[in-house]
């Protein structure tokens, strides 16, 4: 019924679209109208200060949402303040001055409604930034009463300074809000015995960590790997763990998070959770996600782990079992990433996923179509497979596996969705099979295999049309490599033509021969 379609997408746009314009519109009220309102906030008593202040009826992290959007809200105007002023279109700069204005001030009493022991360092900076916005306003004002090109031109330079003081003003106060807000939510988690205030406060904990990388880094130089660190070592939070652990994954995606958990042995607690049977398939999970994080070959800061190394076969070990064990594709997805990660971070834990029978585990799981149902999950097998294959050991596993079947279907991974983070994984698993094919071709007894399973009309496939490995060049490299191994294994299984144009040239003029077929035919 694809005629369906089309009206059932367009419902779902107009809902997303309204339920994000009302989430927004409290934000982006008429700020002229409402700045004298809304900067002088109702004088109420201090014990009675719950139900007449709209923020206080949310919880921490709404409110901390509340501000995060407000000031993602003045960011955007302050910089669009910049760009207008360049263009000395003094009524647009005058209009949105004010609601800058007014913007900082309801953000200010917003969190004042929420937070009751903010610093005086605080207060300094609320005032400075008040103060600022003010001036700023009465400056812009004066620029809208004279058309003296020369007035304007002076002004314009004092306009600028004061912008960029409230810039720092304002940056300064954000960083001393979220610093006091990552430390009133540590506190909590630190001193609470009550499961129910623990996992409120480390979900709102979480919700912060997913807003980027400065806070994180914020998180951990307070010190929240260390209280994180804590609660999985506490049997009385063990129903927290899966949640903590996440939220320990997401912070240490910084360095500053991966010094902290270097000092509290934080490596040696994953083990421990990860080797206990008495823990649930999720926190093994979780912990699982903490370790592909920490091992991730993009972070260039991995080097001080040193005490991973001590841990290392006993966590290895307990990933693989989890990774036979999965009930579920996303639990085998992540105990999966930390084995491809840990074979880039050491060669040893190659030959420890040799000891265990691991390609075995992994062949056998790649026909289950309900665990290992995504590229993602092919592409962390396929590394693994790739990195395992430069031992002379593994060519008869993968064999006995029918591993050399499963790299000629990979060779075939095409996205179904089109979402461009999955194309790109499968552009992965071709490029990663094609490698893994090449490096076991070297043993006479693979490439037998891979000819008779039609490897070769495949590859040149890939390397002639740019579709079927949708434009990659990395993928035609790793094409190329693995038809011209299998091409001094088995020279029959070519025509004249694919020998002369793709084997026989220098691998650089076969790669650019095959990116230029495309741009013959237009």
């Amino acid at each position: 019924l694809p005629s369906l379609s089309l009206p059932s997408s367009m419902h779902l746009i107009q809902v997303d679209s309204v339920q994000r314009w009302m989430e927004d519109l409290k934000l982006m009220t008429d700020c002229e109208c409402m700045c004298i309102l809304q900067s002088k906030p109702i004088s109420i008593e201090k014990d009675e200060q719950n139900e007449l202040i709209l923020s206080s009826q949310y919880s921490t992290c709404d409110n901390l949402q509340l501000l995060l959007k407000r000031a993602w809200i003045i960011s955007t105007e302050l910089t669009r303040i910049a760009q207008k002023l360049e263009k000395n279109r003094w009524q647009r700069v005058h209009s949105m001055t004010v609601r800058v204005n007014c913007h900082v001030r309801s953000m200010i009493n917003e969190y004042n409604s929420f937070t009751r022991n903010s610093s005086e360092e605080m207060h300094q900076f609320e005032k400075l930034l008040i103060d600022k916005c003010s001036e700023f306003t009465a400056f812009t004002e004066r620029c809208i009463q004279t058309e003296d090109e020369q007035i304007l031109k002076s002004m314009k330079s004092c306009i600028n300074e004061t912008l960029t003081t409230i810039a720092q003003y304002f940056g300064q106060l954000i960083e001393l809000v979220l610093t006091h807000e990552a430390q009133n939510l540590l506190r909590q988690i630190e001193l609470s015995d009550s499961v129910y205030i623990t996992e409120s406060a480390i979900s709102s904990l979480f919700s912060l960590t997913q807003e980027g990388a400065h806070l994180c880094r914020i998180i951990a130089k307070e010190g929240g790997v260390v209280v994180l660190f804590k609660i999985c070592r506490r049997d009385c939070f063990r129903c927290l763990y899966p949640q903590t652990l996440r939220t320990l994954a997401s912070i240490c995606c910084v360095e500053e998070g991966m010094h902290q958990l270097e000092k509290v042995d934080g490596i040696l607690c994953l083990a421990e959770i990860l080797t206990d049977n008495t823990h649930s398939e999720a926190t093994h999970a979780e912990a699982a996600a903490v370790i592909a994080q920490i091992t991730s070959p993009h972070l260039t800061f991995t080097q001080h782990l040193s005490s991973f190394l001590e841990n290392m076969e006993e966590i290895v070990t307990a990933l693989v079992k989890l990774c036979q064990e999965a009930s579920s594709g996303e639990v085998f997805l992540l105990a999966s990433a930390a084995l491809a990660n840990i074979t880039f971070f050491d060669t040893m834990a190659c030959e420890i996923l040799l000891q265990l029978n691991a390609m075995k585990i992994l062949l056998a799981a790649c026909s289950d179509k309900h665990i290992v149902d995504t590229p993602y999950s092919r592409d962390q097998v396929v590394t693994i497979l790739a990195n395992m294959s430069v031992l002379d050991q593994c060519t008869s596993e993968i064999i006995q596996g029918n591993g050399v079947q499963l790299l000629m279907e990979m060779l075939f991974e095409r996205s179904s969705s089109g979402n461009s983070a999955e194309v790109a994984a499968c552009e992965r698993v071709q490029q990663k099979s094609a490698v893994t094919l090449a490096r076991l071709s070297r043993d006479p007894e693979v490439a037998d295999a891979a000819v008779k399973l039609s490897c070769i009309p495949r590859l040149i496939k890939l390397c002639r049309s740019p579709a079927e490995r949708n434009n990659s060049d990395s993928v035609l490299v790793a094409c190329l490599a693995a038809l011209r191994r299998l091409a001094v294994m088995s020279p029959d299984g070519l025509e004249d033509s694919d020998f002369q144009q793709l084997v026989k040239p220098r691998l650089v003029d076969s790669f650019l021969l095959c990116t230029n077929m495309e741009e013959s035919f237009v």
